[in-house]
């Protein structure tokens, strides 16, 4: 089976302490033959507790001396988990555009300049009132900003709410998340299987089956698989759950990328 992990967090991010060599040894030791590093940069992110900066010369420079130190070990990406907003949109563009990444995550960690993570957005807010806006805050990013490869953990909100109940219904939301997803596969872009919900007591990735369902149903191919690893341990964490649910789902491959291209490699 051809494991690779694309989303994968190190010391370049504000919530990480991975140290990136241990990351990469881990990965080779774990079986993998790719790994994607995708550390954070969220512009203007709304918090005082962390910032989401990235040295990006350095960070640059960094892995592609490794991919020079480990090549034939293991193939790693270049990659960047970018923070979507609306108001950051051309700032993200220009991040993007100016740098020879190998791959893009575009994520919404914020929604109306409130932070998921702290509460802030949530305040007010029944389940449902908190769950339909996230979904209008990822169309009105993916809108502005088309410049990713795969859209982020799509239904993150429920990580946050606070709710007793936080379950996310596909039927309760179906005509918005349809919207996202067709934006999605119009840009010819794609979404990740994100196993850090397994990590958040959610018994489920992100997205949920019957949202990666509908995915393929609307005619999606490119999906990657991620942890979102913060720490050596978790990297590939709960992926046989992850593959189980391709197949479930009917996908054969798995997506990979080359300089930003997409290729697919079969499961099995």
């Amino acid at each position: 089976m051809y494991i690779a992990d694309y989303h994968i967090h190190t010391n370049f991010s504000g919530d990480s302490k991975a140290a990136i060599n241990d990351i990469i040894k881990t990965g080779i030791k774990k079986g993998l033959k790719e790994i994607a590093i995708t550390d954070h940069i969220d512009f203007e992110y709304p918090s005082n507790d962390i910032e989401f900066k990235l040295d990006i010369d350095n960070y640059i420079n960094t892995i592609n001396k490794l991919k020079e130190k480990f090549y034939g070990d293991i193939k790693i990406l270049l990659g960047v988990e970018v923070g979507l907003q609306p108001h950051v949109s051309k700032k993200n563009m220009k991040l993007v555009k100016g740098h020879s990444f190998d791959f893009v995550i575009g994520s919404v960690h914020v929604g109306d300049s409130l932070d998921f993570y702290n509460g802030d957005f949530f305040k007010g807010k029944t389940k449902k009132q908190a769950y339909l806006r996230y979904f209008e805050n990822i169309i009105e990013n993916i809108e502005k900003f088309n410049n990713y490869d795969v859209l982020g953990h799509l239904d993150y909100i429920i990580r946050y709410g606070g709710y007793e109940d936080k379950e996310l219904s596909y039927s309760d939301y179906l005509d918005i998340i349809d919207t996202i997803l067709k934006l999605i596969i119009k840009n010819d872009s794609g979404v990740e299987i994100n196993t850090s919900g397994y990590r958040y007591g959610l018994n489920q990735t992100h997205p949920k089956y019957e949202i990666l369902k509908r995915y393929k149903e609307l005619g999606g191919k490119i999906v990657t698989v991620g942890s979102d690893s913060h720490t050596p341990r978790d990297i590939t964490a709960d992926f046989n759950k992850a593959y189980e649910l391709l197949e479930k789902v009917g996908f054969d491959s798995i997506t990979l990328f080359d300089k930003r291209k997409p290729r697919f490699e079969k499961i099995k």
